[in-house]
């Protein structure tokens, strides 16, 4: 792997390393201390305590640098920790830091049940508690996998700390009888094929070998991919820090210049809300619509920006897909992988070609501006994984948002992964009313359903499931894929993986498990998708649809005890993130992107 995206480029004039501007009484062991009565005392037991350790008193009077560890052995995406921790203890002590590793929790999304965004806020407060009740003057943020990074941003915004974040990187493809594979989008298309019988047992074998060739995210456009896009977009990255793989040296490298990077933040005290700005936020939202990115990262980032004060304005955020073409071409909505993307010079060459587009006096990590760190990077290279404005690999914007009777709140369907021919259209619906129901029925040699029908699934909201599983994605009924079907369109109040493609309809809002018009859908009922005119309607009239909501009032669901109560009683529809309500800001002080 070279060191095409020029991850660490480093210029003295602007990269200053400052003398200590930290107040020796706030900053360090000193602050944050536990309340005894008696502050002295406090420090005398701290230092006692951290000296059994081996510490000596020239390494306690550093800047602490925390380091957020999200290694674990249910979590292969991170499977690099050891490395990168490595890494950038190294940059921390090379600027005259000291590093103090700390775990969190970690999450990976095919071994957390009922799904990872159940736990995503958990995470959030999880970070942002160790964050105040620990001594530290800035923190590096670690992960990757899909809820982590979105976890590690809510959890940092709130605590306000100088914040980088780290991403673990992106997996290496594999080769299955001579063709390039790599999760997960190749692992549905792979799955589709048994499904329909396309591919025998032994050859789903062979290729369930060779999908994840290494440790790492998805190396396809998935969650992880987009959210690493959007952390480096938002200026929370070193400069080239979103695609270097996790097993490569560039990876090694972006993880030692963060470490350095930190200890700058901490004396110039650039603090995590001086970056998260209204700005920031329209640049990371044009760089999902360019990327064919996950629909996931609506919802993170508006509860990204719900920490921070910040709404994201749905509407606005659709008009910009009127003037931001799908420019990546990677999988699900092209054709490449991530380690495409990083020999194709990663980030620098995307933000290059957005440049016109983006608010380039939003800042980052470095100190410098957006627009600053695009000209550092050079001029760029021929490739042909970034297509230029002339030739997109989509005309407008990775995902489009619906209105309508049937989701007044809106809706979100990724257009660059559908079928063209199904984005206007009128079907019967095919209703599932849980995923227990979806299961026992969709491989029925009896269901009645046809390709032009509309699979809908209920249940699979915020609170319904509960978490918003990634189970929007329904297999086509296998009688269809046995008859050459490859793509319905289906609707939900869930999500699904950003590896994931289709003419699906996502998110509907509100969810069905609070009495949304979701609930009401019954077998046979038509229902009419026009993207073109951003429409999902349920085609019956308002008194019908008034008669089947006073005939069945819903009551939301709630549970005794513990977490589940918690996020059962607080948690947001997808408009607002998913995010607690207690856990956004206080006050929501703007909108963002601002509508022209």
């Amino acid at each position: 792997m070279t060191n095409s995206s020029k991850p660490i480029k480093k210029d003295s004039s602007a990269h200053v390393t400052h003398g200590n501007t930290l107040d020796p009484n706030q900053s360090g062991l000193r602050q944050g201390l536990p309340i005894y009565g008696d502050k002295d005392f406090s420090l005398f037991l701290r230092k006692a305590f951290i000296k059994g350790a081996g510490y000596t008193d020239a390494a306690l009077e550093r800047p602490v640098i925390g380091i957020a560890n999200t290694g674990s052995a249910y979590n292969p995406c991170h499977g690099n920790m050891a490395q990168l921790l490595e890494a950038v203890k190294r940059g921390i002590m090379l600027a005259g830091g000291l590093p103090m590793e700390f775990p969190t929790i970690s999450l990976h999304e095919s071994f957390a049940t009922p799904t990872s965004m159940y736990l995503r806020n958990l995470m959030s407060m999880d970070t942002e508690e160790m964050l105040r009740a620990q001594p530290m003057d800035a923190v590096v943020l670690i992960g990757g996998c899909d809820k982590t990074v979105p976890a590690q941003l809510m959890g940092a915004a709130s605590a306000g700390l100088p914040a980088i974040q780290l991403i673990t990187g992106s997996m290496l493809t594999g080769s299955h009888r001579s063709e390039r594979v790599g999760a997960c989008t190749d692992c549905r298309r792979y799955w589709a094929k048994y499904r329909a019988g396309e591919i025998d047992e032994e050859q789903k074998n062979e290729v369930n070998n060779q999908l994840v060739a290494s440790v790492g995210t998805c190396s396809v456009m998935g969650t992880a991919s987009t959210m690493a896009c959007i952390a480096e977009a938002l200026g929370m990255t070193v400069p080239g820090g979103a695609s270097p793989p996790a097993v490569t040296a560039d990876r090694i490298r972006v993880a030692e210049e963060t470490g350095r990077l930190a200890v700058q933040m901490a004396h110039d005290r650039l603090t995590i809300d001086q970056i998260l700005t209204a700005d920031a936020f329209e640049n990371a939202m044009r760089v999902l619509l360019a990327i064919g990115g996950s629909t996931n990262g609506i919802i993170h980032l508006t509860a990204i920006a719900g920490r921070v004060g910040l709404e994201i304005d749905l509407n606005a955020l659709d008009q910009m897909g009127n003037e931001t073409p799908v420019l990546l071409d990677l999988k699900p909505s092209g054709q490449h992988y991530m380690e495409h993307f990083h020999d194709a010079g990663g980030m620098a060459t995307l933000l290059r070609e957005l440049k016109p587009l983006l608010k380039l006096n939003a800042m980052t990590v470095t100190g410098r501006t957006l627009g600053e760190e695009i000209d550092a990077a050079g001029p760029g290279f021929a490739q042909d994984v970034v297509r230029p404005f002339s030739k997109p690999i989509y005309p407008r914007g990775s995902i489009a948002i619906l209105y309508g009777n049937l989701a007044p709140g809106g809706a979100v369907i990724k257009q660059s992964a559908a079928d063209e021919r199904l984005m206007e259209h009128i079907g019967r619906a095919v209703v599932f009313e849980n995923t227990e129901d979806l299961v026992n029925r969709i491989d029925s040699e009896d269901l009645d359903v046809t390709a032009e029908d509309i699979l809908v699934l209920k249940q699979i909201g915020p609170k319904g499931a509960p978490g918003m599983p990634e189970a929007g994605y329904m297999p086509i009924p296998k009688k269809l894929a046995r008859a050459g079907v490859k793509d319905m369109v289906r609707i939900s109040d869930g999500r699904m993986s950003g590896t994931a493609f289709g003419t699906i309809v996502l998110h509907v809002t509100p969810e069905s498990a609070i009495g949304g018009p979701l609930a009401y859908v019954e077998e046979g009922d038509q229902i009419q998708l026009s993207v073109k005119n951003r429409q999902i309607s349920l085609l019956i009239s308002d008194d019908e649809l008034a008669k089947r909501m006073q005939a069945r009032p819903i009551s939301p669901p709630t549970a005794e005890r513990g977490y589940h109560k918690l996020f059962l009683d607080t948690v947001t529809q997808a408009d607002q993130g998913v995010d607690f309500d207690f856990l956004r800001a206080v006050n929501i002080t703007g909108k963002t992107p601002r509508s022209k």
